[in-house]
């Protein structure tokens, strides 16, 4: 190992967030640098004991945005920013969606760009951008399967966010403030917990929830396709793109993630096969408009050279998928 090394992740405490942070904390290092210290900043404090008491981990709590400044009175080797308002959040807050999204990227970037007046170096910024960049506009229909070239033209607000970003990241690179990378991530499916704000929450609940012996709906219909990843095919993926040189990243562009293209209905055969009919029984299709909507203008295929040249594949199956959350649980 040859330099110390300071990260910072935003959204540290919420669920990738966190086996993001074990991951590193599990490697001790990224991109042949000793890990020194991790910071991680959310609105509220990690719960999982083996991160809080971690003696490389500081826990920083409140509003992104208010805390920008505070955050970079130190300066970082790698910034994860995993932080933002979901889909449906965006969708039913304009200015929450502005605010937590645009505005808070952009001042971290200026942060970031502060920070590279002062010490000369351009540390990695990781963004977590999203398929949502990706819809059917009248002008440009979106083609049955997304390439590397496929031009983005989101259909909602979060999408619209995100691409700005992806942008701007973009810009503060070729101006050489920072070293960005970022990966538009699939939707993951199964993440444990609670459901969230975002109009893809579903496809985690009507799995999440017949496992516990709760009753789900789902707002789509069962022929409705879209592109999932497990949660530790996206973690690889994330530290892949974190790991690889300027030169094996190529060029300023997003890189879409690996992708499983199931329908729904798919998933909840593998569901069955995985826990029985009873357990599937437990989900009601009930189709919601808004939701059809905004899942439907996702894209579910994807066939992506930069993907392959990066040896990232795929979840073999969903009833892989389902069975790698049982495990997760049970450990």
């Amino acid at each position: 190992m040859e330099k110390t090394l300071n990260i910072l992740i935003t959204g540290g405490a919420g669920f990738l967030g966190t086996l993001l942070t074990r991951a590193l904390l599990k490697r001790g290092a990224l991109q042949g640098r000793a890990l020194t210290s991790l910071t991680i900043t959310d609105l509220a404090a990690p719960r999982d004991a083996d991160i809080a008491n971690h003696p490389l981990v500081k826990i920083e709590t409140g509003d992104l945005l208010k805390r920008i400044d505070g955050l970079f009175e130190k300066d970082y080797d790698a910034v994860f920013h995993l932080s933002s308002a979901v889909s449906g959040e965006c969708e039913a807050d304009f200015d929450l969606g502005l605010r937590s999204n645009l505005d808070a990227t952009r001042r971290m970037l200026d942060a970031m760009r502060a920070q590279h007046t002062r010490t000369d170096q351009a540390a990695l910024f990781f963004f977590a951008s999203s398929v949502a960049v990706f819809g059917s506009d009248p002008a440009i229909p979106l083609g049955a399967e997304v390439h590397d070239g496929t031009l983005p033209t989101p259909q909602s607000s979060y999408g619209i966010h995100k691409f700005i970003c992806e942008q701007l990241i973009a810009d503060y690179t070729r101006k050489g403030f920072i070293d960005g990378r970022v990966a538009r991530l699939m939707t993951v499916s199964v993440r444990p917990g609670k459901p969230n704000g975002a109009a893809s929450s579903f496809l985690s609940g009507i799995v999440r929830e017949p496992l516990a012996g709760v009753a789900s709906v789902c707002p789509v219909e069962l022929s409705t396709a879209v592109a999932l990843a497990s949660p530790e095919t996206t973690i690889a993926g994330i530290l892949a793109v974190a790991e690889a040189t300027r030169e094996a990243f190529g060029g300023r562009t997003a890189l879409n993630l690996p992708a499983l293209t199931v329908t729904v209905g798919q998933m909840l055969e593998a569901l069955e096969k995985v826990a029985g009919k009873e357990v599937a029984s437990l989900v009601t299709v009930k189709p919601d408009p808004v939701i059809e909507k905004i899942v439907g203008g996702w894209p579910s295929k994807f066939d992506c050279e930069r993907t392959h040249r990066f040896g990232l594949q795929p979840d073999t199956s969903y009833q892989a998928v389902i069975e790698q959350y049982i495990r997760m649980q049970n450990s």
